[in-house]
């Protein structure tokens, strides 16, 4: 009896931590680091245990957002964006058709679902900011970047991952008037609207930095600058230039105590940013071309970063770098392909584009890999970031959802 008693109040607080944990873009903070201990520190030869997988999502590369117990993830079929809701033992609970997706290059979904106070939010790579019910998947209101921004969408689609603060929702239109603007999160009203550098939208999910000592801004990056936003108002605080050959700057940036480390590929690499006179300018603090990583973040653990690389320029290298200096302690080409790289428990996940996904330990010695196994279910490119929730590792590749036991 007394053991039933115990198992219940656990199953409870389990449920409890689930419905308060919500997932976005890269985790609950955008870092990329998902805050679980007690996960497995090697895998069998196979892999994990695969509890489920789901076959059917369209084309995409947009990750799982996850909130309530339940998991949201987009995906293109056609010419349609669809919005997938699954329970978390992966029993679909309903597909809502969300308009036109993108279809020109690279097809399929992209930016990956927030959900704030019974709302979500998604972007289109066509191009529209929408905001539904949580619990209809009614389309409550939404935004385009032509019609409403006068701005253009951009070579590959626009790609976002709307940025909640308060009652604002932060998206980069990437018009010369309306470069980033803040809408009213609950009817898609205007509240500010910045003219930053005036770029093109540039593949850059926001990041929200509320530090002490310094002013809570909006960070993020277009073609060709990176900008700090004042989150009331609107006000550029600082910009910063920054253009590599195409003008695409895919990774949201990393903070830690008034530093900013940005990276990106096409001949470029990766920057480090100070914030000075209490976030209202900044400095160079260094600059690395070879570090780079073109699409598949970083993860900032102790004193040190690390990233996948960039597959032109023969970078399909893993890194870590020092973070005050930018030293390099390792680069490794071992798996022959560069990807995306998350973190949990003292462990990085990597997964590349060849379709590997692999555990390493995160020290500076060495890029010290203890297992890997191959995803072979899905379609077309291994693009979409992995997700950690409750000891299960969310993989998305193409039309196919995975779900894997890594506790």
């Amino acid at each position: 009896m007394k053991t039933t008693i115990f198992s219940a109040i656990m199953m409870c607080a389990v449920l409890s931590m689930s419905a308060q944990t919500t997932i976005q873009w890269r985790g609950e903070d955008r870092t990329g680091i998902y805050k679980e201990t007690g996960l497995l520190k090697s895998w069998p030869d196979g892999g994990p245990e695969l509890l489920w997988h789901y076959d059917g999502l369209g084309e995409g590369h947009s990750s799982v957002a996850i909130d309530g117990g339940k998991i949201y993830i987009t995906g293109l079929t056609g010419e349609t964006g669809y919005l997938y809701v699954f329970d978390m033992s992966g029993k679909l609970l309903n597909k809502k058709e969300y308009g036109s997706e993108w279809i020109e290059s690279y097809n399929g979904s992209r930016g990956t679902v927030t959900v704030s106070d019974g709302k979500l939010y998604l972007v289109s790579g066509t191009g529209n900011l929408i905001c539904m019910d949580q619990n209809t998947l009614n389309i409550l209101w939404q935004k385009n970047i032509q019609a409403d921004f006068g701005a253009r969408n951009i070579r590959w689609g626009i790609t976002e991952s709307p940025l909640v603060v308060g009652d604002k929702v932060i998206f980069t239109p990437g018009g010369r008037e309306h470069n980033v603007v803040a809408l009213n999160k609950n009817n898609g009203s205007l509240i500010w609207s910045c003219a930053g550098g005036g770029g093109l939208s540039s593949y850059c999910s926001p990041l929200y930095v509320d530090d002490q000592g310094v002013a809570p801004q909006v960070v993020t990056m277009t073609e060709s600058h990176i900008l700090g936003i004042d989150i009331s108002s609107g006000q550029l605080l600082w910009s910063y230039p920054y253009k590599n050959r195409l003008g695409i700057q895919p990774n949201t940036p990393v903070y830690d105590d008034k530093m900013l480390l940005f990276s990106c590929g096409y001949e470029k690499g990766s920057i480090m940013l100070r914030l000075t006179d209490g976030g209202r300018a900044v400095e160079k603090v260094w600059e690395n071309d070879e570090v780079k990583s073109r699409h598949g973040g970083m993860v900032k653990i102790g004193n040190y970063v690390y990233l996948g690389g960039d597959p032109g320029n023969n970078a399909r290298f893993w890194w870590c770098v020092d973070w005050k200096t930018g030293e390099v302690k390792y680069k490794d080409a071992v798996l022959a392909s560069n990807g995306v790289v998350i973190a949990a428990d003292g462990m990085l996940y990597c997964y590349t584009e060849r379709g590997d996904m692999a555990l390493a330990r995160a020290t500076p010695e060495k890029f010290d890999i203890v297992s890997k196994f191959p995803i072979t279910m899905g379609t077309h490119q291994h693009w979409a970031h992995p997700v950690i929730h409750n000891g299960v590792l969310y993989v998305r590749h193409g039309d196919t959802l995975m779900a894997y036991r890594i506790k």
